[in-house]
């Protein structure tokens, strides 16, 4: 029985570590796309920063990605296909996790 009890507490810490590692995934593609953002919108240091904050902070207002992507692509405007936002947060979600993995 003991075996059983440590085997479900590993599943509970492997998921609670997924999930942990999700949300900084996450969090970090969205700096990186505000970044990405703030260069097309001529920002630099300190305001590219804080408009990469903004994207961030944008995550929170609903599940999923689509509240990130109608900040980036309201603010863009025509700086930036659909296409290309689209894109630019697959690519920055792959390299936010080696960013992330590269730190453990």
């Amino acid at each position: 029985m003991s075996n059983f009890k440590d085997r479900e507490k590993a599943f509970e810490n492997k998921y609670a570590h997924d999930a942990e590692m999700q949300f900084k995934a996450e969090a970090r593609r969205n700096k990186l796309l505000g970044l990405w953002a703030a260069d097309l919108l001529g920002k630099d240091g300190d305001d590219a920063q804080a408009y990469a904050r903004e994207v961030v902070k944008a995550d929170f207002e609903e599940a999923g990605d689509e509240d990130v992507y109608r900040k980036v692509a309201g603010d863009l405007g025509d700086k930036a296909s659909e296409a290309e936002i689209r894109q630019q947060m697959k690519d920055l979600m792959a390299e936010a996790k080696a960013q992330i993995l590269a730190e453990d």
